[in-house]
């Protein structure tokens, strides 16, 4: 006889209000043997409003692997478990995967029990995304690898949803105008769902410029309107040369390369960079 396993359950938590929590969270929340949790700290905020007992473990980015292996031997052993994060659902830009990924290779069950979603929440009140869009999660910080996410941000005519620490909101914003385009629509949310929720409108130049000397608090998600319809049918060398064309008919090429990245979704800066032949 085939010895019964565990289930892995991936419980999603409220992102700010205690009382955005389904029904069947609760409910698996209370019935598991265990709750790997992201910040135990956080999680009983949840467990005292909702008269959840059940018992938490830690289990982070930063946890040592002996930790994955105690919890998949658990479930071996015929334990569900569930696993949340500090807000949210578990794995959007969250720790996990490891112990998903583990599970899984062994045959495991594992379950979602959706719920509270930054990104769903900022897509809705976004009123720019459409049906069509892209989660980017945290761009990385510096580099040619973060001038690349940005390009295909700019190019993509999806929607694009980030995340951000409220810190580095500001430089983000700045750098998504510089390769967007100044009249690129986006949305900054704040503080979904919490007391001092706020959303902020208007294109990348408005906001830039609304963020420069403003300090900001709390969780932050970003949403960017997809680039326009013609974007995908010029390549960047197709652009560059029309930036050329224009330098050689008078234009300057700041004001040429912002022009052809507004038609065409390309990245300002890789237009403005190219080295202009008619002047050589």
């Amino acid at each position: 006889m085939t010895e019964e396993r565990g289930t892995l359950y991936m419980v999603a938590t409220p992102i700010g209000n205690l009382g955005d929590v389904t029904l069947r969270a609760i409910e698996v929340l209370r019935s598991v043997a265990l709750v790997a949790a992201e910040d135990t700290r956080l999680t009983r905020r949840l467990w005292a409003r909702h008269d959840i007992h059940t018992r938490l473990v830690s289990y982070h980015a930063h946890s040592a692997p002996e930790r994955t292996t105690q919890l998949l031997g658990r479930l071996r052993t015929g334990d569900d478990i569930a696993l949340v994060t500090d807000a949210g659902t578990p794995l959007v830009s969250d720790p996990g995967e490891g112990l998903v990924a583990a599970w899984v290779s062994e045959g495991g069950r594992v379950v979602p029990i959706p719920g509270a979603s930054a990104v769903l929440s900022a897509l809705v009140v976004s009123g720019i995304a459409g049906p069509r869009w892209s989660f980017e999660g945290f761009l990385p910080r510096r580099g040619g690898e973060r001038t690349e996410r940005l390009a295909r941000i700019a190019a993509d005519q999806r929607a694009s949803i980030l995340f951000e620490s409220p810190g580095r909101t500001a430089r983000t914003v700045h750098d998504l105008e510089a390769a967007c385009g100044s009249e690129r629509s986006a949305v900054v949310c704040r503080e979904l769902t919490k007391r001092h929720e706020e959303v902020l409108r208007g294109n990348l130049s408005e906001l830039s410029r609304l963020l420069a000397d403003r300090a900001l608090k709390g969780e932050v998600t970003i949403v960017v309107a997809g680039a326009p319809a013609n974007a995908s049918s010029m390549s960047l060398e197709e652009g560059r040369d029309r930036v050329r064309a224009l330098v050689a008919e008078g234009m300057q090429r700041s004001a040429a390369a912002r022009e052809v990245a507004a038609a065409t979704g390309l990245p300002r800066r890789e237009l403005f960079a190219v080295e202009d032949e008619v002047d050589r």
